[in-house]
């Protein structure tokens, strides 16, 4: 007997772009799950709002970079704001990926695709409902959960 995705993923807005600048971050709370959303350089990317260390809210954690280096002495600083510590025991993770720094080949965070839609295509859809006319203009984070 075949297997069927009963849950299907669902799109809620987040924000107008203009209210999340680059290097912000904003929460929000999905159907029960915590979520945090970042725009790192004009990218958005969705974590489960929960280290799986011990439970702590990831949006409270520090921002920062890759630090790496060939030799000691000659370190190498790339991929600002893409790496978020934990604020209670400092476990890093890969906003793009959620893949853990700290035990990569066993802990990462639950990822959310984010995107930008217009105001127009949120609008549109097989809606059966009555309407009146709108007129959306801004583009807006949408996220997927």
């Amino acid at each position: 007997m075949p297997r069927y995705n009963l849950c299907k993923m669902s799109r809620h807005v987040v924000a107008a772009v203009r209210d999340l600048p680059i290097g912000a971050r904003k929460t929000l709370t999905v159907n029960g799950r915590p979520i945090v959303v970042f725009n790192v350089h004009g990218t958005f990317f969705g974590l489960l709002d929960r280290c799986p260390h011990q439970g702590a809210s990831l949006s409270k954690g520090i921002l920062g970079g890759l630090a790496d280096g060939e030799e000691p002495g000659k370190i190498r600083y790339s991929r600002q704001g893409e790496f978020l510590r934990c604020a209670w025991h400092g476990w890093e993770f890969d906003i793009c990926t959620g893949q853990s720094w700290c035990d990569p080949d066993r802990v990462r965070t639950r990822t959310y695709p984010v995107t930008v839609a217009s105001g127009g295509q949120l609008v549109q859809g097989p809606y059966v409902a009555e309407t009146f006319p709108v007129t959306v203009e801004d583009d807006y984070v949408v996220i997927e959960v």
